[in-house]
């Protein structure tokens, strides 16, 4: 497994000005590794529930942490292509659009 991708600096000024909810954050994220799920399948779900979420931030942070895990171009695709009849096409357009240049960082130059 690669090493995780550096978190977006937002996010290291964020947990720098409140160690605290950064600790709280980690004991949720340790608690959730507990179970029969690899490290792929769970970064797999995770980006599931992100998309089902509609939440931006976490549709990229799990893109680019899945890659780093390990999980493919194809499985992410997956991912996506199951939440269409959940969230509707509209939204996994917009979902597609958030990770195209994860999945593919040469179409964009």
């Amino acid at each position: 497994m690669s090493q995780l991708p550096r978190p977006p600096k937002a996010y290291e000024e964020f947990v720098a000005r409140y160690p605290k909810l950064s600790q709280a954050w980690d004991l949720m994220a340790e608690a959730g590794k507990e179970g029969p799920l690899d490290a792929k399948t769970a970064r797999l779900v995770k980006l599931g529930i992100a998309i089902g979420a509609l939440r931006e931030g976490a549709v990229r942070s799990g893109v680019r942490k899945g890659l780093a895990a390990g999980v493919s171009k194809a499985e992410i695709e997956q991912v996506v292509a199951l939440a269409a009849g959940t969230v509707g096409l509209p939204a996994t357009v917009a979902i597609s659009s958030w990770i195209k240049d994860l999945l593919d960082p040469q179409a964009g130059k």
